[in-house]
């Protein structure tokens, strides 16, 4: 279930980093208006901030379907415990149970007192 869920997600986004490379490749780079170059910079440099986080998610789905194939896909790399099945279906490439997620969490939000 969760190997198929990953492989379509990651086939998606993969998709999507061709497509926008396609787009950012093929523009024609002659603007006549500068206000129209700044606007399609501003969106290129969206585009690829939205491409970078899409890579670090597929780096992620690529540690989960590796966690599927040595089957410690579900356990908590914090407690050892398993991951419920709805957490699991809710962020698959997660590697934290919600009680250990919270905590670190909770620590990253404090001030650090020793910097």
């Amino acid at each position: 279930m969760f190997k198929r869920l990953l492989d379509v997600k990651r086939k998606e986004l993969l998709q999507d980093v061709e497509k926008t490379v396609s787009e950012m490749t093929g523009h024609d780079e002659s603007f006549a208006d500068p206000s129209d170059r700044a606007s399609w910079e501003s969106e290129a440099s969206r585009d690829l901030r939205i491409r970078d986080r899409e890579r670090k998610l597929v780096e992620k789905i690529d540690q989960a379907l590796s966690r599927i194939a040595d089957e410690s896909f579900g356990e908590c790399e914090e407690c050892g415990e398993m991951i419920s099945v709805g957490r699991l279906k809710a962020r698959p490439v997660t590697t934290f149970c919600i009680a250990c997620k919270s905590d670190q969490e909770a620590k990253e939000r404090q001030p650090n007192h020793g910097a």
